[in-house]
């Protein structure tokens, strides 16, 4: 599987999930989480346009004017990860279609915008991930689960902790 940029907001989550997802497990999709993201993603934003697909590999969720992309998120908690997976569209854009652009993580709840952009630095640390993941999917098992904040959200608890 190539590297995308669920991957990415994952690998700075957890391992595992990055591994479930590669290998093609899906989470519980009835998860009141993911269903208030796609809520979110349907009534903000409107006049946008929106879930823009490139080659397969990055789902933009919109495009503001022709330079600035935009990722739509429910809250600011998980920040690090929602600005490497925009910086990895940046990145995408740059490297596989010479286009430089602008980002935008969008908290529309929170009422926040915050601009993200490529330097050389998060280009290297995004190397440096897109490798991580790279490993982690070849794992032959998915890495053990490992108590984190972020499992009393997650979509896959049933499948570390039942």
């Amino acid at each position: 599987m190539k590297v995308n940029g669920t991957l990415i907001w994952y690998y700075y989550i957890c391992p595992r999930e990055v591994w479930l997802i590669g290998h093609g497990i899906e989470p519980e999709q009835t998860h009141d989480f993911l269903e208030l993201g796609r809520h979110i993603h349907e009534i903000f934003y409107q006049r946008e346009k929106k879930e823009i697909l490139l080659d397969n590999a990055i789902k933009i969720d919109l495009l503001r004017g022709k330079k600035v992309v935009g990722e739509i998120k429910k809250s600011s908690k998980f920040l690090k990860s929602a600005t490497m997976q925009l910086a990895f569209y940046l990145y995408y854009l740059k490297k596989e279609k010479g286009i430089e652009l602008s980002g935008e993580l969008l908290i529309p709840e929170e009422r926040k915008k915050i601009e993200v952009k490529l330097t050389e630095e998060i280009e290297e640390e995004l190397k440096e991930a897109i490798e991580g993941i790279e490993e982690i999917l070849k794992l032959e098992k998915p890495p053990k689960p490992e108590k984190i904040p972020h499992c009393k959200y997650c979509a896959y608890k049933e499948m570390c902790w039942a």
